[in-house]
């Protein structure tokens, strides 16, 4: 999502100067590549990039095609063959091992869902969404037809009506994408043509609200910044919590533990990290927040600090269930053996990653399947 997110900001900055600018996607990739299906790269008319689609060795050549899809203002699909042992035969090294498709396509700042504007659209929604890339994957002069629309799991389409998006078909297949968390590609006729259609699932960014504003919450906010991550600084001291001191966070906010959840927006991609270091403010929150059935919940201390908790809340009488504990992570963070709060912060936004991902956090050279399967 954060590069979505800057190639719309740098899309609006083309648009207020009057520079022209196309989007290439990859859309297709048989073996392997630097990128996988769905990087975007967008391309101004002067040169401009943002965004990526390999790890540089395409980018020259791809801004090359750019410009004359800009000139022209007709889609194009390039292919890049890397399983060809001679670089040179398209003139770039690309130490890849993979055929690679990219869509090129011009933005009209005059038609209502372009691209670009879809992408804006799909991102303000928060919500998990698939966008349908149309593309000619057998024969190249075929015309290609671009990004078309999106569905969220609202099941509200946005995108143009060029198409009868009340097709089953085609709506079943946008809703297992939906169920599935995971990219396809399906054929459709269009125009009485055989075409691909890239199923593109795209979550919403993630969500941080970091409960206290001490130092050692800065270099977390800087990294999630980073990410492109939304992150909330909240901590019931005033000359703590302030903007000068959290710049690169969306909010900061002063509230006391029972004002949390009241003061943020919270869905299904909302994670807490609490790092007050104060046992009875993180006790009192915690209670809140499994009231409002948040799913992930990072504190720091040692497990001491965590049995303590439960036990006095058994004694309270409203004890915590197996399934609520088991979304609290505490001691928070993966064992990198990190003792910086530079290091802590890597560690816990690297457990955070591992459970919006739903993978093991394992190293890769372990990994028996592909990086990517």
């Amino acid at each position: 999502m954060k590069e979505i997110r800057d190639i719309i900001r740098s899309y609006h900055r083309n648009k207020s100067q009057g520079k022209r600018c196309a989007l290439a996607t990859v859309v297709h990739v048989d073996g392997s590549s630097y990128r996988r299906p769905g990087a975007r790269m967008l391309i101004a008319e002067d040169g401009m990039l943002t965004g990526a689609i390999s790890g540089g060795c395409l980018e020259g050549d791809a801004m090359r095609k750019a410009l004359l899809v800009i000139n022209e203002q007709v889609p194009a699909l390039v292919t890049y063959d890397t399983m060809d042992d001679d670089d040179a035969t398209i003139g770039i090294g690309l130490g890849c091992n993979g055929i690679i498709k990219i869509l090129i396509e011009p933005i009209d700042y005059e038609v209502a869902n372009h691209p670009l504007a879809l992408l804006e659209k799909m991102a303000s929604t928060r919500q998990n969404a698939v966008i349908a890339t149309f593309f000619t994957l057998q024969h190249k002069k075929q015309p290609n037809v671009g990004t078309l629309f999106f569905i969220g799991e609202q099941n509200k389409t946005v995108g143009t009506d060029k198409l009868d998006f009340q097709s089953e078909f085609l709506l079943n297949e946008c809703h297992s994408t939906l169920k599935s968390c995971r990219s396809t590609w399906i054929d459709v006729q269009m125009n009485g043509e055989k075409m691909t259609v890239f199923l593109e699932f795209v979550p919403p960014a993630v969500s941080l609200v970091v409960v206290g504003a001490g130092n050692d919450v800065m270099p977390l906010v800087e990294m999630a910044d980073v990410l492109g991550w939304d992150t909330t600084v909240i901590d019931g001291r005033a000359n703590y919590a302030k903007k000068e001191r959290f710049a690169k966070a969306c909010d900061v906010l002063v509230a006391k533990p029972e004002e949390v959840i009241k003061s943020t927006k919270t869905d299904n991609f909302t994670f807490f990290a609490l790092m007050t270091h104060n046992y009875n403010y993180d006790k009192a929150l915690v209670y809140e927040l499994f009231q409002n059935k948040v799913r992930y919940i990072a504190m720091l201390g040692p497990k001491k600090k965590l049995e303590r908790m439960l036990s006095e809340y058994k004694e309270e009488g409203r004890p915590l269930s197996d399934e609520q504990i088991s979304t609290i992570y505490s001691p928070t963070g993966l064992d990198i053996g990190a003792e910086t709060s530079e290091e802590i912060a890597l560690s816990i936004l690297a457990e955070i990653k591992t459970v919006v991902s739903q993978k093991s956090g394992l190293f890769l050279r372990d990994k028996k399947s592909g990086i990517h399967d």
